[in-house]
């Protein structure tokens, strides 16, 4: 299976969490990293090849910090420029059918934190649900995400290290769990 991380943070350089995550993923050669901030710093995406991308990969991952609720804005803007109507849904838009997708977010809080009554109100799944239904909207299929909590707690690098590690096996193991 061919798979793509696209990593969509603003400042991965100082990252602690984010940046842990994608140096992992570069040690398997078999899992083609991509930074988006870096390869797009004027915003203006090149769609071509974004299609060319999505189309010679099976597993799209998107790995990015939870930002104020969703993902950061340029991961945003990828998604209104580069899933177009025509070619990843409506008429003959179905380039995505078949493709898997995986959510992979950080987050500061505690898992606790990210619950029904807890101190965001709602769970991690709740606030994926619109990325979540862009891919399903795609025909994409849409698989069990991936999060760090505490992502940003002192002194956590064997932490980090370790969820590195299960990142890596949670990309690489999934498959067809179908969560539309």
């Amino acid at each position: 299976m061919k798979t793509m991380v696209i990593v969509a943070h603003p400042n991965l350089e100082t990252s602690r969490a984010n940046r842990a995550l994608m140096l992992e993923l570069r040690k398997h050669p078999n899992i083609h990293v991509r930074n988006l901030y870096q390869e797009y710093p004027n915003w203006k995406f090149d769609v071509e090849k974004e299609h060319q991308l999505l189309l010679a990969y099976d597993r799209i991952v998107l790995q990015f910090p939870l930002y104020w609720y969703s993902c950061p804005p340029l991961l945003k803007k990828w998604f209104d420029d580069v899933f177009t109507y025509g070619w990843a849904y409506g008429p003959d838009g179905d380039n995505l059918l078949g493709k898997e997708f995986i959510v992979a977010t950080t987050t500061g809080g505690t898992e606790n934190c990210y619950r029904a009554g807890g101190d965001n109100w709602f769970t991690i799944s709740e606030f994926l649900k619109p990325i979540q239904r862009t891919i399903t909207k795609c025909n994409g299929t849409y698989l069990p995400a991936f999060v760090t909590y505490q992502a940003t707690a002192q002194d956590n690098d064997s932490y980090l290290s370790q969820e590195a590690k299960r990142y890596v096996e949670h990309i690489q193991t999934y498959s067809n769990l179908l969560m539309h």
